[in-house]
């Protein structure tokens, strides 16, 4: 092919970004590689498709951690997205910044340039908000946020109560304090998903000096004299080269980065020689430092109110919500997997809120399963900043073996105190008088969960990831703060697993933005 500009490794969220950016101009040749195919899915650009896209081998590279100690011996499944838009293509679609204080803390840690002023304008650079630009939000750029397409009274209520037990209504959780009971905004056009690839790539798709190239399984960087020269990959049982004069960008996800670094040599240098790879730099904090939001699904029987659980329970209501979406693009099939949000502290010890909540009209033993058969509500509630840290590691140079990963939930006392605190701040205010006509009942995990140690465990029996892993390839320890693999030159990575600690909500947008921030640092460079 030639040699190209810039390499990106990964068309997902980041890598979408980036290939926007860095092929706009014209003289500029780059290169964008994904492993996974096409996101020419139907189910990709339905809201409600994400039922069908995670657990599914054409979407999703259907990881799983190991067996979890904390979490009863569970293994979780461990969704990434496998096709153009990365996981923006599967995902919740929740728009969600997190706190000033996250970044504040980056910049603190040495990490100069990724404060909140720093980073702010690189959001509202890339955001098209429903109301347009203001102090913190853009208007006409390329990501559509907008207002979710639907409303139940169960969750109208749920606010209330929150408000009742001495939590303030918030309408935007975007501004750097994110304190408050509101409705969250998704990445969203018109009722249908608006993904990075829809946001970023497809715009310029027919630009002559981008190319972009699926299926194609990138197995190492090529590191010569100590810089990053290429890649090499595979597109089936054919295997290429592909050359750069300038940079090679890792954008493979805190899953897929820290892995290719392995397999080209980067990593603890004595287990990589003993799976048959040749160290090339020994960087053993590559894949560690893995961090995620474990969730507590709570769940709430009631009466006398309307759930998805009754609503999508029968032939003729699913054929309704169908009609609905199929008319007006609005209802059930339009909605984010979680409408309402909660952000509050598990106690006065904390500065800023360290809890986050998904609440959703409906209610199921496990992701992905039957809705139970009786009407009901869940409270699922994550620790935003957990102290566990975890590991992901591959286990062969082979790239098509899957990696070891190993997230260590609940594995300090600071983190199951938390889960207990979380489960009893719920109770607190599923008890309040704005839900009290509804009657709830706790179905999980039960109020014969009453001690410390009771909720503790309860927190391990219930507890499963809710997709946000980073901080793989972390600022400071595996990148410096221009993303730059320390000890090469010419190889960046710009994803998710640059995060040095987990932001405070969902993690999709804080990796568009690191990209668009990322991109103008490549840029400057040249």
């Amino acid at each position: 092919m030639g040699e190209f500009d810039y390499i990106i490794v990964g068309g997902g969220s980041a890598g979408c970004v980036l290939a926007n950016r860095l092929s706009a101009a014209p003289d500029t040749r780059v290169l964008l590689l994904e492993a996974g195919g096409k996101d020419d899915y139907i189910w990709i650009r339905v809201p409600v498709g994400y039922l069908y896209c995670i657990g599914n081998p054409r979407t999703d590279w259907c990881l799983s951690t190991e067996a979890e100690e904390r979490l009863g011996g569970r293994a979780l499944k461990y969704p990434r997205g496998r096709v153009l838009g990365g996981c923006s293509s599967i995902n919740g679609m929740i728009y969600m910044r997190g706190q000033a204080a996250d970044y504040d803390g980056w910049r603190q840690a040495g990490n100069l340039g990724w404060g909140w002023e720093d980073v702010l304008p690189y959001f509202t650079r890339a955001e098209d908000h429903y109301e347009g630009a203001s102090s913190f939000h853009g208007g006409g750029g390329e990501i559509r946020v907008e207002k979710q397409r639907l409303r139940w009274d169960i969750l109208e209520a749920f606010r209330d109560a929150c408000e009742q037990n001495g939590i303030p209504h918030s309408r935007d959780f975007n501004t750097g304090d994110n304190e408050g009971a509101g409705f969250f905004q998704v990445t969203q056009r018109s009722g249908w998903r608006w993904s990075a690839a829809d946001a970023f790539l497809k715009p310029v798709r027919s630009r002559s000096n981008l190319k972009v190239v699926t299926g194609a399984a990138v197995d190492r960087v090529i590191v010569e004299a100590g810089r990053a020269s290429g890649v090499i990959y595979s597109i089936g049982n054919e295997r290429h080269t592909a050359l750069t004069r300038g940079e090679v960008v890792l954008a493979a996800g805190a899953i897929g980065s820290p892995a290719i670094l392995e397999r080209s040599g980067i990593g603890d240098a004595q287990r990589l020689a003993d799976i048959g790879i040749a160290p090339v730099l020994n960087r053993p904090e590559v894949g560690a430092n893995l961090q995620d939001h474990l969730q507590l699904r709570c769940a709430y029987r009631v009466s006398g109110v309307a759930t998805l659980n009754a609503r999508a329970g029968n032939l003729l209501g699913k054929a309704l919500i169908g009609l609905e979406y199929a008319l007006r693009r609005t209802g059930p099939m339009a909605m984010a997997p979680s409408q309402l949000g909660v952000f509050t502290r598990s106690h006065a010890r904390y500065a800023t809120p360290n809890l986050e909540y998904h609440v959703q009209p409906l209610s199921l033993a496990a992701f992905g399963g039957a809705l139970d058969p009786f009407p009901a509500f869940t409270a699922s509630v994550c620790n935003l900043r957990p102290e566990s840290r975890g590991t992901t590691r591959i286990r062969a140079a082979d790239p098509a073996a899957a990696p070891s990963i190993q997230p260590n939930y609940l594995s300090t006392e600071e983190d199951r105190r938390v889960a207990a605190e979380a489960i009893r701040i719920t109770r607190a205010m599923v008890s309040q008088p704005a839900l009290a006509r509804y009657h709830p009942e706790e179905v999980r995990p039960g109020l014969a969960f009453e001690t410390e140690d009771d909720l503790q465990r309860a927190a391990g029996d219930i507890g499963t990831t809710i997709f946000h892993p980073v901080g793989t390839a972390a600022m400071g320890s595996v990148v410096d703060a221009r993303l730059r693999v320390h000890g090469l030159d010419s190889l960046r990575v710009i994803d998710a697993s640059i995060m040095p600690t987990i932001t405070s909500g969902n993690t999709n947008a804080p990796t568009m933005m690191i990209a668009e921030k990322g991109a103008e640092m490549l840029l400057e460079r040249t």
